[in-house]
């Protein structure tokens, strides 16, 4: 089968998450996120969301532990973390600590010019939020 003459190759995280609709209302609220697309299953499940941060695209799921997809609440922890670059890091960190992530690594000036913390979302993944710093 031939690739369409359009088509772009993109890697887009998809999360799963424990309460999908609460998850998106975070992430709308903390990061700015804006819906694109929801699917639900009969029973009303969130089986897909689409999401854009900016120019990023992210995708959510609820966690389905019996068919291999848990999310970071049922296994208690995750192994990826999310770079999230943003013009104004301590109004974002601020805000999403506000509405319930928690402090992973504060914000603080890094080495290779980057103001840069990492949090912990009520869902438990792990996000790196930086704004560069001027003049680097």
């Amino acid at each position: 089968m031939p690739t369409p003459t359009s088509f772009t190759i993109r890697v887009t995280p998809h999360l799963r998450v424990r309460n999908t609709a609460k998850a998106i209302e975070f992430y709308r609220q903390a990061f700015g996120a804006v819906e694109v697309g929801r699917y639900t299953d009969p029973e009303g499940v969130i089986a897909y969301a689409g999401l854009s941060i900016g120019d990023a695209k992210l995708s959510l799921a609820e966690e389905s532990p019996g068919s291999g997809s848990p999310s970071p609440q049922t296994v208690g922890h995750t192994t990826i973390c999310i770079d999230l670059i943003v013009p104004n890091v301590d109004e974002m960190v601020n805000r999403a600590v506000a509405l319930g992530a928690k402090i992973q690594f504060p914000v603080e000036n890094q080495f290779y010019g980057i103001r840069q913390g990492r949090i912990v979302d009520p869902f438990g993944h792990q996000w790196s939020i930086g704004s560069p710093l001027e003049g680097a």
